[in-house]
């Protein structure tokens, strides 16, 4: 080696790369799974329908329908239980076809080739996780503002009305993690058929369509009870006025009780997915 050689040797800088388990690595990487899930959404018209143009309509249908019947029935305007409902279905739908993607993911060989690059390997866990958070935010946002037309009104304080639209969030995720578990496990059919049983029985035993009051005496502690009665009510009483508190606490509690039960089963699926793709 020349000393013109050995001299310019010495001046390059030397770099120190971090290791892949490291916090800010993680961080990165996750940004970065995050965004590609976003851009592949976007390219998707039917995702872009999903996440625009379904919750719309189905919210005028809703309105047209049922909401003089249920507001006559309980005394109050049935859009702010119909708008509430209708950003936690859009919640639960998208996280199936997230699942339904990562299901492609596996059997196309990206997620075994993501494995074999020096990348954090939770980021596409968490980077997934994260697109549904962003998503299901655009969703609650539109759902609401095209509410407002249709009579829905929002809070003059701030903070009321940013905790609303974080609560379709605070739900999501929770219900992302059981149904990214559930998809780790499953086949698409199964897949399917299990979380549309589930979001059947859900959608129709809630108080977004009819007041508790509505169901049998024998099956009100249950719908008072289950994840998206806990949501709508605390959406109800964040937007119209009414306990907050308490259904607050119960979606939070849902929310992490989701997480602690599926997001192991989660973690380990997805790893053994990408090992035998």
């Amino acid at each position: 080696m020349t000393t013109t050689t050995m001299d310019t040797a010495a001046q390059l800088p030397v770099v120190h790369t971090k290791p892949e388990s490291s916090v800010s690595v993680w961080f990165a990487h996750s940004l970065l799974q995050c965004k590609r899930l976003l851009m592949v959404w976007l390219r998707d018209p039917a995702t872009t329908i999903q996440i625009i143009a379904y919750p719309a309509v189905t919210l005028l249908m809703f309105r047209i329908v049922l909401g003089n019947y249920i507001t006559a029935y309980s005394g109050m305007p049935a859009i702010y239980g119909q708008a509430a409902l209708l950003t936690l279905i859009a919640a639960m739908t998208g996280a199936v076809v997230s699942a339904l993607g990562f299901k492609r993911e596996k059997a196309t060989g990206l997620l075994s080739r993501f494995y074999t690059m020096p990348i954090n390997k939770a980021s596409l866990l968490t980077g997934r996780l994260l697109a549904e958070m962003l998503r299901i935010l655009i969703t609650t946002v539109i759902v609401l503002l095209v509410a407002v037309p249709l009579g829905f009104l929002f809070m003059e304080n701030p903070l009321t009305n940013i905790a609303l639209i974080c609560v379709p969030v605070l739900f999501g995720i929770g219900f992302a993690v059981m149904v990214t578990a559930l998809a780790t496990i499953t086949e698409g059919v199964m897949l399917i058929s299990l979380i549309g049983i589930l979001n059947t029985l859900l959608m129709f035993f809630n108080t977004g369509f009819v007041p508790i009051a509505a169901y049998p005496t024998w099956l009100q502690t249950i719908v008072a009870n289950q994840p998206m009665s806990c949501a709508i009510e605390a959406m109800k009483g964040l937007s119209y006025g009414g306990p907050v508190a308490e259904p607050l606490l119960k979606t939070v509690a849902w929310t992490v009780g989701m997480i602690a039960v599926f997001a192991y089963p989660a973690i380990r699926g997805y790893k053994r997915a990408a090992e035998t793709s």
